[in-house]
């Protein structure tokens, strides 16, 4: 039985460098944070204060990360979905289509309900990669319905 597994691909380029980016920036600043807080009667920043602005990075720097999440695995009996937020566990006796509409972000599945679901792992910026992971689940696709 085979298994197919796709991840977007820049997105999880262009996260990374972000999500580091964020963590640097955060730490050049907090080395920024000391002294008073230049208000009247305001406090002065302490060692803590530079410490939560590393973790406040740090934390910023995860959620950015949340977008590397998306997955789809697909066998000849499911497909299973993972999004940002969110996933699916899918017969393919449930799917109508696999679409991958020309001005759509990301790959959907059409269901027999007229619900449809995105695929996030399969994005339109990915080109040639997302179109080959589109024609690998049809495939699967194609192959369930008709056994």
């Amino acid at each position: 039985m085979e298994t197919v597994t796709y991840r977007p691909q820049k997105i999880r380029w262009v996260a990374g460098a972000l999500a580091a980016g964020v963590v640097v920036l955060f730490t050049a600043i907090s080395f920024g944070l000391h002294g008073s807080a230049g208000f009247e009667n305001s406090g002065q920043f302490e060692r803590g204060d530079q410490t939560a602005m590393i973790g406040l990075g740090v934390l910023i720097a995860l959620g950015i990360l949340a977008f590397c999440r998306p997955r789809v695995t697909a066998d000849a009996e499911h497909i299973r979905i993972r999004n940002v937020v969110g996933g699916y566990d899918l017969p393919w006796s449930v799917v109508r289509a696999v679409r991958f509409d020309r001005n759509s972000p990301w790959a959907q599945l059409e269901l027999h309900d007229d619900e449809q679901v995105s695929v996030h792992a399969l994005q339109a910026a990915d080109k040639g990669y997302a179109v080959e992971g589109v024609r690998a689940l049809r495939a699967l696709h194609s192959a369930a319905v008709s056994a």
